[in-house]
């Protein structure tokens, strides 16, 4: 009868190569077999591009699930910060307060950071991307690497003469690079080298076939390779999960989970090649980009933070936060309006002069942040803006231009809020023109 067989046989390189064996008789008349035809199917390439589907598939449910978590989560950090903050205000000469106040707040923070490495492999962290040459962001953190990694470690750089700007968020970049020289030094207890490359790298068809995920086009690539331990298959296979660590006593399993989740969320891609005993490199492919080099605007404390009596329109659904906003806000000297959502605060935009729109990017209704942004604008066109939530959409470079919003992330601290708010507030008016 009909044979039907998977194996695995050795090609002549020594690589294994799946395999499907299908063998069908031929019959004579009277039944006998005549002649047996064979055919043998290379199921290789089809086996790993369905295994990068299935990863690519799971990585991206873990993400939508801690994303969502996340999000909840920042939201009942942004009220427990909030009330400390106030309460800490209100009772300022009591030091037992101000001791139980610091240790809550510390406490609330870390969980905070926790929450952002969440939305950061779920691809929803909040990104401020400009405009960046690769050399000149490596080249000024190497100092920060070298007191980080020690003596035993020798940083080698290779930087390519020419390579292309990208767009990213630098912080996070930097935050990026920072995580696997972590993990470099680790997997080099007695020393080695750490060699940081770049070069520019243009993936095909072939490539892009082979990883679904990632687009064809020209990138900047950074290499970041070291002499370590190396990883055996099992632990290269996920070692972008989140929680997934080989570190017992140290660590959440999210560092390489956060590198993964932002070059995701700028349009990029890693990748890792590691051999036991050898080392590793790591991969990190950015899109190249033809975005013209903006004038950067950093926040200032030039001044006093108090508000002139200008007028914020706070726009957020959930209550507890609405309150300490407006109260914050009112205690820096401003003129608070409220609104619960995007419908309210449209009708508010009717009828009251507003200086500055501040509200949150996810709300019910069927308007977000970014349409309110548009219509507050189409009926007060100088109005300034700034956004806030605690899970962004990760398509902000889309939704709008650089430069035509301002985003505060939750949970935010008061004195975060009051620069914020004043620097827009006094900030030339083309620098937010949308």
């Amino acid at each position: 009868g009909r044979v039907n067989i998977v194996t695995k046989i050795a090609h002549a390189d020594g690589t294994k190569l799946d395999i499907r064996l299908s063998t069908t008789p031929i019959l004579n008349v009277d039944g006998s077999i005549r002649a047996i035809v064979g055919m043998m199917e290379d199921l290789t390439q089809v086996n790993k591009t369905e295994a990068q589907l299935r990863q690519a598939q799971k990585m991206e449910a873990i993400g939508t699930l801690t994303g969502g978590l996340a999000h909840d989560f920042n939201n009942l950090l942004g009220i427990i910060i909030g009330n400390i903050d106030m309460l800490r205000e209100a009772r300022p000469d009591d030091a037992e307060v101000d001791e139980l106040a610091g240790e809550a707040l510390e406490a609330a923070e870390r969980g905070a950071e926790l929450t952002r490495s969440l939305l950061a492999f779920a691809r929803r962290q909040p990104l401020q991307p400009v405009r960046l040459e690769l050399d000149v962001l490596i080249g000024s953190q190497v100092k920060l690497l070298s007191r980080l990694l020690g003596e035993d470690v020798q940083i080698r750089l290779d930087l390519a003469d020419t390579i292309c700007p990208v767009v990213a968020d630098p912080a996070q970049l930097q935050a990026a690079l920072t995580n696997l020289a972590t993990n470099a030094r680790d997997a080099m207890p007695k020393g080695g080298k750490l060699t940081i490359a770049t070069a520019h790298s243009k993936i095909d068809g072939d490539y892009a076939a082979a990883n679904p995920d990632v687009p064809p086009g020209d990138y900047a690539l950074i290499e970041v390779t070291d002499t370590g331990s190396g990883m055996p298959a099992e632990v290269r296979s996920r070692i972008f999960e989140p929680f997934y660590s080989t570190k017992e006593e140290r660590g959440t399993g999210l560092g390489l989970s956060m590198v993964f989740g932002f070059m995701k969320q700028s349009g990029g891609h890693i990748s890792v090649y590691s051999e036991v005993g050898v080392g590793t490199t790591f991969r990190l492919y950015l899109p190249c980009s033809q975005v013209p080099e903006e004038k950067k605007t950093d926040l200032r404390a030039d001044g006093p933070l108090a508000g002139r009596n200008e007028t914020v329109l706070a726009v957020e659904d959930s209550e507890p936060l609405r309150r300490i906003v407006v109260r914050q806000l009112r205690g820096l000297g401003y003129r608070v309006l409220e609104a619960t959502g995007a419908a309210e605060a449209l009708q508010t935009l009717d009828t009251e002069h507003v200086d500055l729109l501040f509200t949150d990017v996810v709300m019910p209704g069927g308007i977000d942040g970014f349409a309110l942004t548009e219509l507050a604008r189409q009926k007060r066109p100088g109005i300034k803006v700034i956004l806030t939530s605690g899970f962004p959409q990760s398509r902000f470079s889309t939704e709008m231009q650089p430069g035509s919003f301002h985003l505060l992330s939750k949970p935010y601290r008061k004195g975060d809020l009051a620069l914020l708010v004043r620097n827009v507030l006094d900030e030339q008016m083309e620098s937010v023109a949308g």
